[in-house]
């Protein structure tokens, strides 16, 4: 069924966020694809990442209580490679790729994202593999419209409208 589950679930188009994060747990930031709101209707909203949770940035996540989720748009597919590990470049070294600059909660936020999600860690939830970080959102940024840059089929594809 793994086979089978990973195939169907690349056939489910989803737009690419760099998750960052900064503090006492150190400076890191990962590619992810699973990222949506949890709920608007509460006294503050929240949306949740997941997170493999042998990444580096998981700990610092859980460490730092924080995280930033930055919506790429579709010609930012290079920052995107660099924080799913396929440029070679490791750490905060990742950071060298785009321009940044520490948002409410003092995790990296890009300068020029679709949009930039800066949370504070609500709720730590391990299913399998993976991490489930909901945060409550404490700034929203928005800086350009345009196409998200969206994961499909194993590769980067472009968002149309009908």
């Amino acid at each position: 069924m793994k086979t089978e589950f990973l195939e169907g679930m690349s056939k489910a188009a989803q737009s690419v966020c760099v998750v960052t994060t900064d503090g006492i747990g150190g400076k890191g930031g990962v590619t992810v694809s699973a990222m949506t709101s949890v709920s608007v209707d509460t006294p503050t909203p929240s949306l949740l990442v997941c997170v493999h949770g042998e990444s580096l940035t998981c700990d610092r996540i859980r460490t730092n209580r924080a995280f930033c989720a930055n919506l790429l748009a579709e010609d930012q597919a290079e920052i995107s490679d660099t924080f799913a590990g396929r440029k070679g470049l490791t750490g905060e070294d990742k950071f060298t790729i785009g321009t940044w600059h520490a948002g409410e909660t003092g995790c990296p936020m890009l300068d020029d994202p679709i949009a930039a999600f800066d949370c504070r860690l609500v709720h730590d939830i391990l299913v399998g593999s993976h991490r489930v970080f909901v945060g409550e959102v404490a700034a929203v940024r928005l800086v350009r419209d345009g196409a998200p840059l969206i994961y499909f089929d194993r590769g980067y594809a472009r968002a149309t409208r009908p």
